[in-house]
C-alpha cells in the first residue's frame, strides 16, 4: 500500500480540537482538504503527521503551539489611537476588526484592551499559543 510522502497531493478529513475538547474546525461534513505534503501549505505539525500515512489510515495527533500557529508574539499587540478608528466604531474587548497591513492586505485583529484614547489590538493568529489536537484520516493520494 502506498504512503503519503513529500510532494504528494493528498486529500484528508480532519477535526481540530482545543484542549477543552471544543471543535474549532472540521472537514467531516464537507469535501476533504486537499494539499501537497511538505509544500508549506499547512501548519508544520499537521503536514508532518500526514507524511507517512497510508490511504484510509486514521490517527490523532496533539501539536504544541510551535508545531501549530506558534506562541503568542507580544510584538503583534499594537496601540491604535481612537482618532485612527471610524467615528461610529464602539470597540469592545474580544471584538474582531479588519485592519490593513503595511503591504495593503487586509487581516483580522482582535480588540485586546479598550482605553479612553486608544485601543490595543492583537494581530496574532486566533489559535496562537494553543495546543491543538487533530483527528486525521488520509482519504486519498491524488
Amino acid at each position: 500500500m502506498s504512503t503519503a510522502k513529500a510532494n504528494d497531493k493528498v486529500r484528508v478529513h480532519y477535526t481540530g480540537k482545543l484542549n477543552s475538547g471544543e471543535i474549532f474546525d472540521s472537514s467531516v461534513d464537507r469535501e476533504p482538504l486537499e494539499f501537497t505534503v511538505g509544500a508549506g501549505q499547512m501548519i508544520a505539525g499537521f503536514d508532518a503527521a500526514v507524511d507517512g500515512m497510508e490511504v484510509n489510515e486514521k490517527k490523532t495527533v496533539t501539536l504544541s503551539p510551535e508545531q501549530a500557529y506558534g506562541p503568542v508574539n507580544q510584538e503583534l499587540y499594537h496601540k491604535v489611537e481612537r482618532s485612527q478608528l471610524p467615528a461610529d466604531l464602539k470597540p469592545e474587548v474580544g471584538q474582531i476588526l479588519v485592519a490593513g497591513s503595511p503591504d495593503g492586505r487586509e487581516m483580522q485583529v482582535k480588540v485586546h484592551e479598550v482605553q479612553e484614547e486608544a485601543i490595543i489590538i492583537d494581530a496574532n493568529h486566533p489559535l496562537a499559543g494553543q495546543e491543538l489536537t487533530f483527528d486525521i484520516q488520509l482519504v486519498e493520494i491524488v
